[in-house]
């Protein structure tokens, strides 16, 4: 058995020092076995921190996605009048809690109707922070919506909230358009409903929607808004009688008009019922 050679072992060896050559080979082994473990051990940090950095980003894009009015961090926040020529913050300063008073939760006047007297026959009493101070920091709001005869709250979003709308008087045509689709083969889809006294219906964040009153009588319905200050952007007020002015041919090249009917509708007046 002498000079036999052991590819196994890498090297050769005589039966005479096949005891040093078992500790060298066994050195060998020891050795590479914990290259081995050390490789694995680094895919599996790897993997780990990988594992670890999704969960992070699935929870920050939730954080996103369910952002809202930013958490009240005491029971109330009593908004101050806004002074002249103040810093402005996300929202109002707070009233010194010592001096809030059972007065800055109230606001009275809902139960009366508005004046429906203008162009579009409609009108919206809000209660939002600023008619209703306490409501700072609280995120909701409500208005009233009273409508003359074939009536009108023309198509507007809500940037910053979500509303849901009672009907108690009347009757009221709805609805509300999607954003623009990811397919651009699709067009935006419309949602429509006839509402009757006791009905609910939705209006999503940010989408632009309207109310009619297609009835001959007068109609009357509350807004809530998951918002203290949900914000009124009308579609026609914004694009047309903006100040100062959009220039008429961004306009006729938007709408695929004449720039002359886009002179016409800028020179109109565009009430605001909001």
């Amino acid at each position: 058995m002498v000079g036999v050679q052991s590819s196994f072992w890498g090297g050769g060896r005589s039966e005479s020092g096949s005891i040093r050559g078992n500790r060298g080979s066994g050195a060998w082994l020891y050795r590479n076995t914990n290259n081995i473990i050390y490789i694995v051990n680094q895919q599996i940090k790897m993997k780990m921190s990988f594992g670890l950095c999704s969960i992070f980003l699935v929870f920050w894009l939730a954080s996103i996605a369910y952002a809202s009015d930013p958490s009240q961090l005491q029971d109330f926040c009593v908004a101050v009048p806004d002074a002249k020529n103040a810093v402005f913050v996300n929202g109002k300063f707070c009233k010194n809690p010592n001096m809030v008073v059972a007065d800055d939760f109230l606001f009275q006047g809902l139960n009366k109707a508005g004046n429906t007297s203008n162009q579009l026959g409609s009108f919206v009493t809000p209660v939002n922070v600023n008619q209703l101070e306490g409501l700072n920091t609280l995120g909701v709001s409500m208005a009233r919506l009273d409508f003359a005869p074939y009536g009108i709250n023309p198509p507007h979003t809500h940037p910053r909230a979500t509303e849901a709308f009672l009907l108690v008087e009347g009757t009221l045509y709805v609805g509300f358009v999607t954003s623009n689709p990811a397919d651009p083969t699709q067009k935006n889809k419309l949602f429509t409903k006839y509402l009757y006294p006791g009905d609910v219906f939705v209006f999503p964040q940010g989408l632009i929607h309207f109310q009619f009153n297609v009835g001959k009588t007068n109609a009357v319905a509350f807004a809530s808004f998951g918002c203290q200050n949900p914000g009124t952007i009308t579609i026609a007020n914004a694009v047309f009688g903006s100040d100062p002015k959009i220039n008429p041919d961004v306009l006729a090249k938007a709408f695929q008009v004449e720039k002359n009917i886009i002179d016409y509708l800028q020179a109109q007046f565009w009430y605001n019922s909001n």
